[in-house]
C-alpha cells in the first residue's frame, strides 16, 4: 500500500495528522507520510477522513 497526498486539493484541516499522527506528520515545514506508523487498516481509516480527497490509497 502506498498513500500519496495532492497539495494543491489539500485544504489543511489536519483530520490525518490528528488521526493518525504517527504515519502522518510535518517535519521541519514539509508533509510526511510514514506508512510504517500504523496498520494498513487504520491508514485507509485515516485517509476515508480526508475532507478534501487529498490523500489517496494505491494498492
Amino acid at each position: 500500500m502506498k498513500v500519496t497526498w495532492d497539495e494543491g486539493t489539500c485544504i489543511h484541516a489536519g483530520k490525518c495528522v490528528e488521526g493518525s499522527p504517527n504515519v502522518f506528520k510535518v517535519v521541519d515545514g514539509s508533509f510526511v507520510i510514514d506508512e510504517s506508523g500504523a496498520s494498513d487498516d487504520e491508514i485507509r481509516a485515516t485517509v476515508a477522513q480526508c475532507p478534501s480527497g487529498a490523500l489517496k490509497i494505491e494498492d
